[in-house]
C-alpha cells in the first residue's frame, strides 16, 4: 500500500532525494605540535633502545665466541681451561689477568662470578688442566659455561 502526497507516492519521493555527500577525507597529520613532539620523542627513544641493543650485543660478542668454541671443545680441561684465560683476557686488563695461576686464578674466576658453582673437584681440574692434555671433565666445562655467561665485566673507563 503506498500513500500519495499530491499525487505522488511515498517511493517516488524518496527516489527524488539527492544523495548525501561524501565527507572530505580525514588527514592522517597530527593537527597540533603536540602529537609530532610525541612522535619525535618516540623515535628518539626507539633509536636509542636499539643502539643499546647493538652496544650491548657487540660488547658481549665474546661471551658468544667463547661459548661457541667452549661447545666444540668436547669436554678436553686443558682446551676449556684456554677458553676461560682467553675469555678473561678480553673482559679484565692483561696486568690483572696474565699473571696468575693455581689458587689465585680461582680466587679470581669466583670474585669476577655472579652465579658460577666453584666445586673442588672443578677448581683442582682447573688448575692442572694445563699440564694434563688427555684429561676430560664435564664438571669443569659447567663451571667455564657458567662462568663466561654470568661474570662481571670490569667497566671502561
Amino acid at each position: 500500500m503506498s500513500v500519495d502526497v499530491e499525487g505522488k507516492s511515498l517511493v517516488g519521493l524518496l527516489d527524488m532525494l539527492e544523495p548525501a555527500p561524501a565527507p572530505d577525507p580525514i588527514s592522517m597529520m597530527p593537527q597540533t605540535w603536540g602529537w609530532v613532539a610525541l612522535a619525535l620523542i618516540v623515535v628518539g627513544l626507539i633509536a636509542l633502545c636499539l643502539y643499546a641493543v647493538l652496544r650491548h650485543r657487540r660488547t658481549n660478542a665474546y661471551r658468544r665466541e667463547a661459548l661457541v668454541e667452549l661447545a666444540a671443545s668436547g669436554d678436553s680441561a686443558a682446551k676449556t681451561a684456554e677458553i676461560l684465560r682467553r675469555t678473561a683476557l678480553v673482559a679484565f686488563p692483561r696486568k690483572q689477568v696474565a699473571s696468575l695461576h693455581g689458587d689465585k686464578w680461582v680466587n679470581f674466576l669466583k670474585q669476577t662470578s655472579e652465579k658460577a658453582s666453584f666445586q673442588e673437584n672443578a677448581c683442582r681440574a682447573l688448575i692442572e688442566a694445563p699440564y694434563r692434555t688427555d684429561s676430560t671433565d664435564p664438571n669443569l666445562t659447567k663451571l667455564a659455561r657458567d662462568w663466561i655467561k654470568t661474570h662481571k665485566r670490569e667497566r671502561a673507563t
